[in-house]
């Protein structure tokens, strides 16, 4: 008997180490991400697959959005579940992607049935990339089906790949002091089971912030071209232009195994907004298009604690995106953070 209490803790023990190894978005059950990355630009998309339908919701607050969808997210109206997020590059010419991802459910049978085909519900925001590069190369309905098609469970690759391929950061003093952005993920397993976890495409007009020490991590660079001049200082000084850095947008997917409703999956979108606030200063700008979705596969039984969740996506978040920079890799006219070191 001892033996088989033994083997049973064991058996507990090794589900909860794999549980918590993978660290990005699919730790969330019921989760798949897959990416495509044009690297001759770069630009991509990243796509985040829920096949079995999860409950959403959107807030979103920078006030030069490029979305698709979004309005079927409110809890007034009609869908309660949708199959799959994608977010983009490529500024309004990138929601094409969306469509290729909707081709690839479809296909699978993946939908509401209506009159002999399935109609997937699938929402998605682009980013404004298309300073880095030829702005003529974007993705496409195409890119959005190969990113599909490559969705997986396993830990979510990041740096400069999908929709942050051509992400940059630290635009509040001109591009040409701008540094390369990126795409992060991070999630945390609770005692209890609750998993939340952040996913999210950094292209902000302002500088990243480590909330753990207040530190800038990559932002607007001094003519040293590895120092930092500090948003925060630049704004006070008023030598900071965020009004004219309109070449950004933010884009975020939080997930949980919790269940929620549209209502409380918007209300934990609005909190994990506060991850944005702590980690990107400024954000939510005039130039940005900063939006969050949330997915909830309710895979955890019980109530939720909505609260709890937004607060968590809110760390969550802020990890994601100072992870974004550490892992991006620089590009032609934008350094990373481990090429001024």
């Amino acid at each position: 008997m001892a033996l088989f209490l033994c083997l049973m803790v064991s058996s507990v023990a090794a589900a909860q180490e794999r549980a918590t190894a993978n660290g990005t978005l699919t730790a969330v059950p019921g989760v798949k991400v897959g990416q495509y990355t044009l690297s001759e630009r770069p630009t991509g998309c990243t796509v985040i697959l829920v096949e079995d339908g999860a409950t959403a919701g959107v807030d979103v607050r920078g006030a030069a959005p490029a979305t698709r969808e979004t309005d079927l997210l409110e809890p007034v109206n009609l869908v309660q579940q949708i199959h799959a997020i994608v977010l983009s590059g490529g500024s309004a010419f990138g929601l094409d992607a969306a469509t290729g991802v909707m081709r690839f459910l479809e296909e699978k049978g993946i939908g509401f049935p209506f009159g002999g085909v399935h109609v997937p519900i699938v929402p998605g925001a682009s980013l404004f990339d298309l300073s880095v590069g030829n702005p003529r190369i974007r993705p496409t309905a195409d890119c959005g089906y190969k990113a599909a098609q490559t969705a997986g469970t396993g830990a979510v690759q990041e740096g400069n790949v999908g929709a942050g391929a051509g992400a940059t950061v630290g635009k509040t003093a001109g591009v040409s002091h701008a540094m390369k952005g990126g795409l992060g993920s991070s999630a945390m397993t609770l005692p209890d089971g609750l998993i939340v976890a952040a996913l999210v495409a950094v292209n902000a007009a302002g500088d990243i912030i480590d909330p753990t020490n207040g530190q800038v991590v990559a932002g607007a660079r001094a003519a040293d071209g590895k120092t930092f001049l500090d948003a925060r200082k630049l704004l006070r000084s008023g030598g900071a232009t965020p009004a004219e850095a309109r070449q950004n947008t933010t884009l975020g997917v939080v997930a949980t195994n919790a269940v929620l409703t549209k209502t409380q999956a918007k209300r934990v979108a609005q909190m994990a907004h506060d991850g944005f606030a702590r980690a990107i200063s400024p954000s939510h700008t005039s130039g940005d298009g900063d939006a969050i979705f949330v997915l909830a596969t309710g895979r955890k039984p019980g109530e939720a604690d909505t609260s709890r969740i937004g607060a968590l996506a809110a760390d969550t978040m802020a990890e994601a995106i100072v992870r974004a920079v550490r892992q991006a890799t620089g590009v032609p006219g934008f350094p990373a953070l481990r090429d001024l070191k």
